[in-house]
């Protein structure tokens, strides 16, 4: 389960092991990605059709900078470490869930099996994983409302004001190091709809109650 600690009366979601102060593993490149979020994001998306990828990673990483309390700072994180610390509750809010809850409704554990799953089961939005922990975390909507209560779904929550969370770099979309991207942003606030992430969850709790669960 990642750790929260209470400061300020404000949550910090640290993502399992996710954040760290030792640098993670390469990305896929080294290489700053620059750019601020609101309309510069718009003006990459309109300029250039999202025709490449480093395009489509450019701009999603200009949004995401938008939840952040310090951007330069964040960009720092991510260069530095892998992972930059985003505030829940305003452009985004998240929802942590179990990895095996995950797996039981994909039927499968491998993670690439398990990616191409959340791939057709969401459409669109944003997932990564912690591997440490073996959490999931879909981003959603920050006004997104939340129905399901955690005591009935254990090692489910809604993270959303107060909370901070340990975010991957845009980049880090293979199984490697502490965490990485399963299902991608492909455009800014590309988010997964709260209803798909519910019905994930209320698909997982039910495939475990049933033995589904590796």
């Amino acid at each position: 389960m990642p750790d929260t600690t209470q400061t300020g009366g404000q949550s910090t979601v640290l993502a399992g092991a996710l954040l760290r102060v030792q640098p993670l593993e390469d990305a896929s490149s080294s290489e700053t990605v620059d750019g601020e979020p609101g309309e510069e994001a718009a003006g990459v998306l309109e300029a250039s059709g999202l025709t490449t990828l480093p395009e489509r990673q450019f701009a999603a990483t200009s949004w995401l900078l938008g939840a952040a309390d310090d951007r330069e700072m964040a960009r720092r994180q991510w260069e530095d470490q892998g992972i930059a610390l985003l505030c829940c509750g305003g452009i985004l809010s998240a929802v942590r869930i179990p990895a095996r809850m995950v797996w039981a409704t994909a039927k499968s554990d491998e993670l690439g099996e398990v990616d191409a799953f959340l791939a057709r089961w969401f459409d669109g939005g944003a997932v990564f994983m912690d591997l440490h922990a073996q959490q999931y975390y879909a981003l959603v909507p920050g006004t997104a409302e939340w129905p399901l209560k955690e005591r009935d779904f254990p090692g489910v929550s809604y993270l959303g004001r107060d909370n901070f969370l340990g975010v991957p770099e845009i980049r880090r979309t293979e199984p490697k190091g502490c965490g990485y991207w399963c299902l991608p942003m492909q455009s800014p606030g590309d988010l997964c709809y709260p209803d798909e992430v519910e019905s994930l969850v209320l698909t997982g709790r039910a495939a475990l109650a049933e033995g589904g669960g590796r």
